[in-house]
């Protein structure tokens, strides 16, 4: 009965009542989830009288922890789309098969992401922006963080998988749990305590092992459709390339991020010094709570999309997609607008420091308007996605990051000096936007095909 109404759900339910009970959970679920980092910051940026430094250290940290995640991207956006195609048609011991193949995949990662960054730490610190000043901030929070890599993956990897039955409300409950969590032993750690930015971490670490028992607890459970069983965990060649193929792109997606804050942070250590890259962990910081709610929104929707493809509901496809882009852009238009009208307010929730304060509010305007449009972006994406269209989302997440970010950030400043570190971002947005929007419209069709369906196994 149960797996008759999620059927019913994702196939007949209007798009309100998706909104209410699919992307609302999820939404939810990530603007808690990004707590996490945002309330360690905030906590950490008011420390007295070194919290510019000990900020400005955490976040040269931003560079592997999002790496980290990047794995799990790999399975959430890679795996759990090709399970929810499985379920729509028919199919749920493959779509188990998918499951058991990427808690594997993270366990392995796990070990190895910690092996390479504990042998690598320090010299990966200094490279990525780290200075003499901040390098023991940065190197005290890694450490620790580093001890609950198990519990990022299993958390962030595994729950879309509760998403893709429908169940975003035990996925938002995950997230709920660990963030709850971390808001209260934070102070505790950080003040209480007198553990700084180690207490940080360690709130973070305690934090993320119980969101991911909750995800796993319920995959092992009574409740869920798709179970984790042993049968299922050995790797098979098949499943996992039709994964890598499709979670190729939101993985570099993720990855590339660190790699653009070890670009960016350079430049801006170069040009300007820890003042600067303090400022970007700010500017990072507001545009990863602008981004929870969109990517909530499109996880809790594309499993939407991916079923009623698989279920030959083409008509209901191009209504989805169509509401999921329109609120995408709509809503990181206005949020983008705050930014560059208000953007001393935003940075005093992050500092006390005035100069820093004054910094921001100059460069965040010229940083953010790229965003004005970039939502077109970021419903397109998870739409090709949700299509199992591996080979054009991995070409829009390499322009943006490879062939235009990173390039943009090593030649502006060349030309326009520190500032041409914050010019690169919007410009990349833009022609990248612009890009998705144009090959959106020129494949749509032939992707909502039976032809394009039967190429997905």
């Amino acid at each position: 009965m149960e797996k008759q109404a999620t059927d019913k759900r994702m196939a007949s339910a209007s798009m309100g009542n998706l909104i209410i009970s699919m992307a609302f959970p999820a939404i939810l679920a990530q603007l808690i989830n990004i707590l996490y980092s945002i309330i360690d910051r905030i906590y950490i940026g008011h420390m007295e009288g070194v919290g510019a430094a000990a900020l400005t250290g955490v976040g040269v940290t931003f560079c592997i922890t999002v790496f980290i995640s990047a794995f799990s991207a790999f399975i959430s956006n890679g795996a759990a789309p090709l399970a929810a195609i499985w379920l729509g048609k028919g199919n749920r011991d493959h779509a188990e098969k998918i499951l058991g193949n990427s808690v594997t995949f993270l366990l392995v990662c796990t070990v190895v992401l910690m092996a390479f960054f504990y042998a690598f730490q320090r010299p990966l610190l200094y490279m990525f922006g780290a200075s003499d000043v901040t390098i023991e901030y940065a190197s005290a929070y890694i450490s620790i963080y580093l001890l609950g890599t198990v519990f990022v993956e299993l958390a962030l990897g595994l729950n879309a998988f509760i998403i893709c039955q429908s169940c975003s409300g035990t996925a938002m409950l995950s997230v709920l749990i660990g963030a709850i969590a971390n808001i209260i032993l934070d102070p505790i750690f950080i003040f209480a305590l007198g553990m700084g930015v180690k207490g940080a971490a360690i709130a973070t670490v305690i934090s993320q092992a119980l969101s991911a028992l909750w995800v796993v607890s319920f995959l092992l459970g009574k409740k869920t459709s798709l179970k984790i069983r042993r049968s299922c965990m050995k790797p098979d060649k098949r499943i996992l390339f039709s994964v890598f193929s499709l979670g190729i792109s939101p993985f570099i997606m993720r990855a590339t991020e660190s790699f653009i804050s070890i670009v960016l942070n350079h430049g801006l250590q170069k040009y300007g010094g820890d003042l600067y890259v303090g400022s970007l962990t700010i500017m990072q910081s507001v545009m990863q709570i602008f981004s929870a709610p969109i990517s909530g929104f499109t996880q809790g929707i594309a499993p939407v999309i991916s079923y009623n493809y698989g279920a030959r509901n083409f008509d209901r496809v191009k209504m989805v997609y169509r509401w999921m882009i329109g609120i995408c852009f709509l809503f990181l238009f206005l949020a983008t607008l705050t930014t560059m009208i208000f953007p001393e307010w935003y940075a005093a929730f992050f500092t006390e420091d005035t100069e820093l304060i004054a910094l921001v509010g100059k460069t965040m305007p010229v940083f953010m308007t790229g965003m004005l449009i970039f939502g077109l972006q970021n419903g397109i994406q998870p739409t090709f996605l949700a299509l199992g269209q591996a080979k054009i989302s991995l070409f829009i997440a390499v322009f943006r990051k490879i062939i235009l970010l990173i390039p943009l950030a090593l030649i502006l400043p060349r030309f326009f000096g520190v500032m041409g570190v914050y010019y690169s971002e919007p410009v990349s947005d833009i022609l990248s936007a612009v890009t998705a929007t144009i090959l959106f419209a020129g494949n749509i069709r032939k992707m909502l095909s039976e032809e394009a369906l039967e190429k997905i196994h």
